[in-house]
Order: structure tokens, then sequence, then C-alpha cells
């Protein structure tokens, strides 16, 4: 009877601790499928920002026929589209797409005075697949911000925390506008 009032605690404590450890696991297994998660969708938003970026010279290059006095305008994509390339980390990709998105708007309402331009089908089938790229961008940074809101409340709740915390996990940044393109861009018509 003795022997079975002092087994009993030590299967509870052993039981306990099996749980904990399989929680532990899951958990830690849950956060890398949710950190991969957040990868997957950069990687999606990489390869958008890449196919916008190799329209821009097929863009300026329609463009600069019609815009013989708009170069700095022009100057400004090219730039724009080089510090991308130039772009390594996620934070430094984001601010760079920011430039890209800024500029295309500015050029897009530099064409409003360009009526032959806006007429042009090379420019008119150019602006329309860069739209598109810029569209699906918009949804993969949406998607992006699920996933890294997602993780990042994970890692900061209870019990998850503790484990997450000694596993190194860290808080990922979600997409942000920048400034400029909260900016409305004005169209001015010559003429």
């Amino acid at each position: 009877m003795i022997d079975a009032i002092l087994i009993l605690p030590a299967i509870v404590v052993v039981v306990a601790l099996v749980e904990s450890a399989l929680y532990a696991v899951n958990a830690y297994n849950s956060l890398v499928e949710l950190r991969n998660d957040i990868l997957k969708a950069w990687a999606n938003i990489d390869v958008l920002l890449k196919q916008r970026n190799d329209e821009i010279p097929n863009l300026v290059s329609t463009v600069k026929g019609y815009m013989g006095h708009e170069r700095d305008t022009l100057t400004e994509v090219v730039k724009a589209r080089s510090t991308l390339e130039m772009a390594k980390t996620v934070g430094e990709k984001e601010a760079s797409s920011s430039i890209i998105a800024d500029t295309l708007k500015r050029l897009y309402a530099v064409v409003e005075n360009y009526p032959q331009l806006k007429a042009d089908d090379s420019f008119i089938e150019l602006q329309r697949r860069i739209t598109g790229i810029e569209n699906q961008i918009a949804d993969r940074r949406e998607f992006y911000n699920d996933a890294v809101t997602i993780y990042n409340t994970r890692i900061e709740t209870i019990p998850d925390r503790m484990i997450a915390e000694r596993a190194g996990f860290r808080r990922m940044p979600v997409f942000k506008a920048s400034e400029s393109e909260r900016e409305r861009i004005e169209v001015a018509f010559k003429g």
C-alpha cells in the first residue's frame, strides 16, 4: 500500500513531464512552420519584384522616344531599378520597392502629357503588365503580413514565448506603405 502511494505521484510527475516535452516539441515545430511560411511568402514577393524590375528597361525604352525633355523622370526610374538590384535584405528590398513604385507613379503621371505615348500599343501593354505585377505584389504583401502577424503573436504569447526565446525565434517586420506610397500623385495636363 505504501508503495502504491509513492508510485502514483511519480507516475503523475512523469506523465506531466512527457506531456510538457511533447507540447514543447509541437510548439517548436509549429513555430518553424510559421517562420518557413513567412520565408516562402517573402520569396513569392521577391520573384514579383524581379519580374517588375525586368519590365522597367522595356518601359523606359518605349517612353524615351516620346519624352525627350522628361529625362529626369526616366533617370529616376532607372536609378530606382538599380537600388533593387543591389538590395540584399528584406528591409532594403522593401525600401527599394517603395522607391520604384513611387517613380513609376510619377512616370505614369508625366505620361498623361503625351497622348501619342498613351495610345502606343507597346506602352499600353507594358503598363498593363507592370500594373498587374504591382497588384500581385500588393496581394503577396498582404499574405506576408498575415503570416508575420500570426508568427509574431505566437512568439510573444505564453506559453510559446518561453519556447521561442530559448530557440532564438525573433520578431519579423511587416510590410508598411512608405510615405511616398501614401501620397497622391497630381496629374497636370499641358496644353
